[in-house]
């Protein structure tokens, strides 16, 4: 237990960094918390008061970022640097985490942590990201790949893997795998066309931004709304779109999933059952996407979409 979690902290923080630890108990009012350096986690009397606390009932939970030196709290305002990014997947957890592993809009996480059964925390290792841009990258994260929303705040904390998730009965033991080793930076994250589609009407013109004009990811969305809208083929519109926008990263990821995302939302608007839609989608891209992908991205497209359509009833 104490093994894979020392290494999963020397693998997240470096030496002398100033952390901060959480023990809930489902039981007790409020949580403890320990501002501590890493060297004095790593200490194995430290770790085995974790072991002993864990077994009797706490839940084990560790800062995504390092503090600044002499903190003595874990707000915002204490965070020293952006060291992580990260998405909470707690539904359809399996489906989301296969899209996210397969989609080329985000480098593979350095982490992914099995937080309970089918539910996990992906982690990306980071560095140049300003607070700001870490917390806007968050939020198109949790949007992209249905993550929790609510979990893309800079002070957020982690489960730490060998520990046990106290929350079920039986307990879960928290698992990690590595999936690389490497540290990414802001151009590393395509979620451009994300943003754009996120916030946009279902047809007709693109919304406009506050200047008046329209970004090139907003009029692509607002031209592929129309002509599916007119009857066009799906797979000559996903080709041309990708010969058009040869200056993306990966042109034919990004025709096909906004063709994708906009058919989505058109069938859901026009009442075909998610269950349909996400059949339809994967018998779209049976014969371009792997098998064992082709499901899990269908089912991830067909709820985005249906969160963009509740999004907007709300407005």
């Amino acid at each position: 237990m104490s093994r894979i979690a020392a290494n999963f902290l020397t693998r997240s923080f470096s030496s002398s960094e100033t952390i901060a630890l959480l023990l809930r108990r489902e039981d007790a009012p409020r949580p403890q918390q320990r501002v501590v350096t890493l060297e004095q986690v790593l200490a194995p009397r430290y770790m085995a008061w974790l072991t002993f606390e864990n077994d009797n009932g706490a839940n084990i939970y560790i800062s995504a970022n390092p503090l600044r030196a002499g903190s003595r709290k874990r707000t915002k305002e204490c965070v020293a640097s952006v060291r992580h990014l990260y998405i909470d997947i707690d539904e359809d957890g399996d489906a989301r985490l296969a899209a996210l592993r397969s989609s080329d809009a985000v480098p593979a996480p350095t982490a992914i942590i099995s937080t309970s059964p089918r539910k996990y925390q992906a982690l990306w290792r980071v560095a140049g990201f300003d607070f700001e841009h870490q917390e806007q990258t968050l939020k198109l994260i949790a949007h992209a790949f249905g993550g929790d929303a609510a979990c893309t705040d800079r002070n957020r904390v982690l489960r730490v893997p060998g520990f046990y998730n106290r929350k079920y009965s039986p307990a879960h033991r928290v698992a990690v795998e590595y999936p690389v080793d490497a540290t990414y930076g802001p151009t590393d994250f395509q979620l451009d066309e994300v943003a754009g589609s996120s916030v946009l009407p279902l047809r007709g013109d693109a919304r406009k931004s506050p200047s008046g004009k329209h970004s090139h990811s907003e009029a692509d969305w607002a031209w592929v709304c129309a002509q599916l809208t007119h009857g066009r083929d799906a797979a000559k519109l996903t080709h041309e779109l990708a010969t058009q926008r040869s200056d993306k990263g990966d042109p034919f990821y990004y025709a096909r999933r906004t063709v994708d995302v906009a058919s989505a939302c058109l069938w859901l608007a026009s009442g075909i059952p998610i269950d349909d839609v996400i059949t339809m989608l994967e018998v779209r891209r049976r014969f371009e996407i792997p098998a064992a992908l082709c499901s899990a991205r269908a089912r991830e497209i067909a709820t985005t979409a249906q969160r963009m359509i509740a999004r907007r009833k709300t407005v």
